[in-house]
């Protein structure tokens, strides 16, 4: 018979047994669910509901029981339903009557609250953890490359010239953002709903706060409705991964463009490439392709929970059983395209010739030759006129600007002096943008220090 089965005249039907179960995902859940229990049995025991023998009896069983579990010894069942009735069950099994004890002032319904607060947070841990390692890999590479001249791009069109630096650390920006944002979610949901019952709460004087403490949250929810159908913690942490995932899909797309034949900027390390079954040649990017494609996963998972949580109302619904599997495959999804961008990043090779020769065309220096001109007191409008229809000239004659003579420049404007030729070479604009956030390497130097300290104090 079920554990809530009293009020039942005939079994489940096996259809809806199957279709009803949860245990095929939310096993994972096992060490959360034991560590939960083993508060609420101490606390039992406290106030006087177990005896302090039955309490010690419960906490020797489950600390048994979730040794057995890891070391592979246990099999879980499906007609049990869920890892919370699985453990109840087989704690029941192995010490007597006493077991039935554990669920006393308690549901499923904070139970499940609890356990998946843990669990994230958890996990949470273990994302911030692989995301340090990416932020100090790019980090590294962006000093090492303060002085490494690339094209920047607007509309994937050569806009104007910045270092290879100074473009990772608009990535480490990105990712700053999104470990700031996981420490806030983790902050958000370590308030322990234990104690919300199925969701009034319980008339036995429990002590709520003692028993969050012991499971290290700050402290515990407010209001018990509120306990157990919250799921915000859920979708806070499927948004900064989906926010998360969408920077690193960015930083992949690159990475597939600058290793083309087009582009040449990188060489992806035949650790992270893989091959074509037909044509001998190919060293493709798969990995930064993957994690680009799985980021749709995540998206996905974000948008399951939302739809699911969207028009349920109070209190607990069996729909939020749902949760779990998008919460799963999204922290999966996530800790592993972290795991593998790193040492891709780490392991690439940089052409930086190749990257300087793209730099030096298309015209990447006409916007500081219309600074130049603007300089000498020329209206910027018409400055930028001006430069527009010498890069026409240019265009139509396959030349750089560099190639002009100063006779030729002058025959557009008599303002042009022979000093704009330093003015315009790719080195000199980009060291001349020293202003803060700027691709001056100087300035590339400034943010990388800063953006260490900003580092430290989201670890704090």
């Amino acid at each position: 018979m079920k554990l809530w089965g009293g009020r039942f005249e005939k079994d489940t039907d096996a259809l809806v047994e199957d279709f009803h179960s949860s245990i095929a995902f939310d096993r994972r859940l096992y060490k959360q669910d034991i560590q939960g229990s083993m508060a609420h049995a101490r606390m039992l025991g406290r106030i006087g509901v177990l005896s302090r023998q039955e309490a010690e009896i419960l906490l020797r069983g489950l600390d048994g029981l979730l040794a057995d579990i890891e070391a592979g010894r246990v099999e879980f069942e499906t007609g049990a339903e869920d890892i919370h009735m699985n453990i109840e069950k087989l704690l029941t099994e192995r010490v007597g009557t006493v077991g039935k004890k554990l669920h006393t002032a308690r549901s499923r319904n904070d139970q499940v609250a609890l356990d998946l607060r843990l669990f994230l947070r958890e996990e949470i841990d273990a994302t911030k953890d692989l995301l340090v390692r990416l932020l100090r890999t790019l980090l590294e590479l962006a000093e090492k490359h303060k002085e490494t001249w690339m094209p920047g791009y607007t509309h994937l069109q050569k806009a104007q010239p910045i270092s290879f630096g100074h473009h990772l650390t608009a990535y480490v920006q990105m990712f700053l953002r999104d470990l700031g944002r996981l420490r806030d979610t983790r902050r958000r949901l370590n308030f322990s709903p234990l104690g919300s019952g199925a969701l009034a709460g319980t008339t036995f004087p429990l002590q709520r706060e003692a028993v969050a403490e012991e499971l290290g949250f700050a402290g515990v929810t407010l209001n018990s409705l509120d306990g157990v159908s919250d799921r915000d913690f859920a979708l806070e942490f499927l948004g900064a991964a989906s926010i998360l995932m969408m920077h690193l899909s960015r930083l992949c797309e690159e990475l597939v463009l600058w290793s083309s034949g087009e582009f040449r900027f990188v060489v992806m390390d035949d650790g992270y490439s893989t091959g074509s079954s037909i044509m001998p040649q190919k060293k493709n990017p798969d990995v930064a392709e993957l994690v680009r494609g799985k980021t749709g996963r995540v998206y996905g998972d974000l948008m399951a929970l939302l739809t699911v949580m969207k028009g349920l109302p109070l209190a607990y619904n069996k729909d939020m059983q749902e949760d779990k599997e998008s919460v799963f495959d999204a922290v999966d999804t996530v800790k592993k395209s972290l795991s593998v961008v790193e040492p891709m990043l780490g392991t690439m090779q940089v052409d930086k010739q190749a990257m300087a020769r793209a730099a030096r065309q298309g015209f990447t220096n006409a916007t500081d030759l219309a600074d130049y001109l603007a300089k000498k007191g020329v209206p910027f409008r018409q400055a930028h006129e001006l430069v527009g229809r010498i890069v026409l000239y240019c265009s139509k004659r396959g030349l750089a600007l560099e190639d002009l003579t100063a006779a030729q420049f002058r025959e557009f404007s008599e303002v042009f002096e022979p000093d704009l030729f330093q003015t315009i070479g790719i080195e000199h604009c980009v060291r001349a943008r020293g202003l803060t956030g700027g691709p001056a390497p100087e300035a590339v130097a400034a943010g990388i220090a800063r953006s260490r300290e900003i580092l430290a104090e989201l670890l704090r």
